[in-house]
């Protein structure tokens, strides 16, 4: 048994000695050829450097080419202002109260119809239980068409009883009131659009003709009155109206399309491209805006190409190319 060991023994350093020598051989023949391979001159290596250097350089430089619309900026004039609802009213209107109290005997006008100061357009009886008296006349107290009718033959009505209210249809005018932010900016002759819910799609040029002194303590607005320009038959009193009243214009400023402005943290920024075609990022400062142009008060000057489509995706000086 012994014996039998020390073969074993004797065969398993044998196979890690040939396992061994096979290992060392076979390194010292990489080794050789390794030794043996050719070698560039150092001059030839320092080129093939720089040359991966440019290659690398030329790629990292190099950016993709963008597509964009731009608008050369110019002198304008640029308004904004501020929405409002009114209503198309007479100009002048008047209730017509009668002299005494008693019970309405006679109506002898309807709406729509003309009436003249001086005109007798009601007759009260001041009668009571007991006591007769003669009737009296309701005069009116302008010129006009009536309006509104308030009571009916019949019925019993007092000195503070409106029984006509008649007015001068001849000139209109749309009433409405601003809010109080707005309140300063509204002055005697400012030019306001009127459109009429009537007369869809058309547009009525009018002016502030009355300015309430005061605000209403209650809803904080201040009324005014809009006369129109020019006198349209179709315009009807108590028609409604969406009123643009302009609050502030400036002429001859430096204005962009809107959409070119970009926020970016809080500040504006736009691209303008230059005479290579790059693409120029500038902070700028907006002033007066309205739902289409915007006034730049400071970071572009006029006869600069700012872009207007394409600049969401823009960094400071790639390439850009130009389309209509």
């Amino acid at each position: 048994m012994k014996k039998k060991s020390g073969i074993s023994i004797a065969v398993t350093v044998l196979i890690v000695l040939l396992i061994l020598l096979f290992a060392g051989l076979s390194v010292r023949m990489v080794l050789a050829r390794r030794a043996g391979g050719e070698t560039l001159p150092a001059g030839a290596l320092q080129q093939d450097a720089a040359g991966e250097e440019g290659r690398a350089a030329q790629g990292s430089t190099q950016r993709t080419l963008s597509v964009v619309r731009v608008h050369e900026v110019g002198l304008g004039t640029i308004e904004n202002g501020v929405v409002l609802n009114g209503d198309v009213l007479a100009r002048n209107q008047v209730s017509i109260y009668p002299a005494v109290g008693g019970k309405l005997t006679e109506i002898r006008l309807g709406i729509g119809d003309m009436v003249s100061r001086g005109d007798v357009v009601a007759m009260v009886d001041p009668s009571r239980p007991g006591e007769s008296y003669s009737l009296s006349p309701v005069v009116s107290t302008v010129n006009g068409t009536i309006l509104q009718v308030n009571y009916s033959a019949g019925d019993t009505v007092s000195t503070g009883a409106a029984l006509y209210v008649v007015g001068d249809l001849s000139t209109l005018v749309v009433e409405t009131f601003v809010p109080e932010r707005f309140a300063n900016a509204a002055r005697r002759g400012l030019s306001a659009q009127v459109m009429l819910e009537a007369l869809p799609g058309e547009v009525f040029t009018t002016f502030v003709d009355e300015l309430s002194p005061v605000l209403d303590p209650a809803s904080r607005t201040l009324r005014i009155r809009l006369r129109f320009t020019n006198r349209d038959s179709r315009i009807k009193a108590g028609m409604f109206a969406t009123i643009s009243l302009v609050t502030n214009t400036r002429s001859g400023v430096p204005v962009v399309p809107r959409q070119s402005l970009i926020n970016t943290y809080g500040r504006w920024i736009v691209f303008i491209t230059d005479e290579g075609n790059t693409a120029r990022r500038r902070e700028v400062q907006p002033g007066l805006e309205n739902e289409e142009l915007v006034e730049i008060l400071e970071g572009i000057e006029p006869g600069e190409k700012v872009v207007v489509a394409g600049q969401n995706f823009l960094s400071d000086g790639d390439p850009v190319r130009l389309v209509e």
